[in-house]
């Protein structure tokens, strides 16, 4: 009883699956998300209050990824600063990707050149580098952020062609 309950709960609290970065993010891949105010416990199954200390990091950085995927950047950026250790390439990628949505991109940027220092092989936080620069019109940046990803993962993974198509775009 208790669990359809909590089911119900999660159902009414307009819980979604939304896809989280892909492969070297050391995220959940189907992270949902909760109602404001709450996270997804991966072990309890269920929405839970959010504090400082109730999920991992890890899990605390899926659940922002999932609601800026959502369009609730400022409610991302809230659970990123609930993360004991906020200062790993994923977290701050996640943090320059919801601040840059929010229409910050310079400070989005520093975020991710912040996160690129980290961890220069990180090829995710590198695409969205490279769109920040295609927002301000630096082409030259966006092709340079470009490059390194195809040395690190070739032109077919999908930060590769993600950031061309962006490019590409920007070009007409």
């Amino acid at each position: 009883m208790k669990f359809a309950l909590s089911l119900a709960a999660i159902v009414a609290g307009g819980l979604y699956a939304i896809p989280a970065f892909a492969a070297g993010s050391g995220t959940d891949a189907n992270t949902p998300t909760c109602p404001s105010g709450q996270v997804y416990n991966t072990t309890k199954k269920m929405c839970v209050t959010a504090s400082s200390g109730v999920i991992d990091d890890q899990h605390l950085a899926a659940n922002a990824y999932a609601l800026a995927k959502a369009g609730r950047y400022g409610e991302a950026l809230a659970v990123l600063d609930l993360m004991q250790n906020p200062n790993t390439a994923v977290a701050l990628n996640y943090r320059g990707y919801a601040t840059r949505k929010l229409g910050k991109t310079d400070e989005g940027i520093g975020y991710y050149l912040k996160a690129v220092a980290l961890d220069p092989e990180y090829t995710l936080v590198r695409e969205y580098l490279g769109e920040g620069y295609v927002i301000k019109g630096e082409i030259t940046r966006a092709k340079d952020q470009l490059s390194e990803i195809e040395k690190r993962c070739g032109t077919t993974c999908e930060p590769y062609q993600d950031l061309a198509q962006a490019i590409q775009g920007a070009a007409i």
